[in-house]
């Protein structure tokens, strides 16, 4: 049975995990950070691990992005997108008024993973501008800490996963300040997996780093994408952290990495003189609007 690192139990990664795998049986080892998560595949403990890396409302999560390319060296497998449903988490005896109405005034402290925060401050300024916000490693211990502190009139942006783990209710559900927030996430490895699903396209990920900062070097880069007509579906610069000033590219090419275009264009941008490594060449899924629910 394969063996799959993610982030603690009742996560978005561990909802997000469960949907993608489907019926596929699967070992779950969770971890507390991230770190953590990304270790225990580069030391052999797992096969895979689970690592978000863009959202919807925070964009690109550039800690996960700077492990990817920095701390190890394992190929992204798989690619899958799924909704970052927060829901306000607590002990609903604690914040019920006199008339039996919930009321957000007797909560005293909110805690969340910073990301999922920041996906729900227009509700927690709205309804709670009072509280104290605190951030924690993960949405599923920001929902632990709250069970372990009843009465003191705490509450949780999590998920309905973890509110069902440590038996806690949902005041409020979907307090996202979007509706269409969704999460990406990859799963790492060094051999490719299959899931019981259809993908919906490829994706090759590549790093480009330029020898030299001169005017229209960016431009020839892309241009070798351009006349072969491949799709980029993202590029981002990053400090390669040896100089200040100094980035990587990091460019997403809806192509597969045995492409006869895409190797002709990776060739010809090693001929301009810049570094190309490739993070991995995978099957994409989107996330069926139709089966949320």
């Amino acid at each position: 049975m394969i063996r799959i690192a993610a982030l603690p139990s009742g996560s978005v990664s561990h909802e997000a995990l469960l949907h993608i795998m489907g019926e596929q049986p699967f070992e779950i080892t969770h971890h507390k950070m991230i770190a953590d998560v990304f270790m225990s595949t580069a030391q052999g403990k797992t096969e895979y691990s689970v690592i978000p890396i863009e959202n919807t409302i925070e964009g690109s999560v550039s800690l996960h992005m700077d492990w990817l390319v920095h701390e190890v060296d394992i190929p992204m497998q798989l690619e899958w997108v799924y909704p970052s449903i927060q829901n306000l988490i607590g002990n609903r005896n604690e914040f019920v008024s006199d008339h039996e109405q919930l009321d957000y005034s007797k909560v005293t402290k909110v805690l969340s993973h910073p990301v999922a925060m920041a996906q729900c401050l227009q509700f927690i300024r709205a309804e709670m501008p009072q509280a104290e916000l605190e951030h924690v490693g993960s949405t599923a211990e920001a929902v632990q800490m709250v069970s372990q502190n009843p009465g003191n009139g705490w509450t949780a942006i999590g998920t309905t996963l973890g509110a069902q783990k440590y038996n806690l209710d949902i005041l409020a559900s979907r307090v996202t300040d979007h509706d269409n927030n969704h999460t990406r996430f990859v799963l790492i490895g060094n051999q490719p997996i299959s899931v019981a699903k259809n993908a919906d396209h490829q994706k090759t990920s590549i790093l480009v780093t330029l020898t030299e900062d001169f005017a229209g070097a960016l431009h020839q880069v892309l241009a070798t994408f351009s006349w072969r007509k491949l799709n980029l579906s993202r590029i981002e610069s990053r400090p390669t952290k040896k100089k200040l000033g100094t980035y990587y590219f990091y460019i997403d090419v809806l192509d597969n990495r045995n492409s006869v275009l895409l190797n002709a264009a990776i060739e010809e941008i090693e001929a301009l003189g810049c570094q190309v490594r490739v993070l991995g060449s995978y099957p994409c899924y989107e996330y069926n609007l139709v089966a949320k629910s």
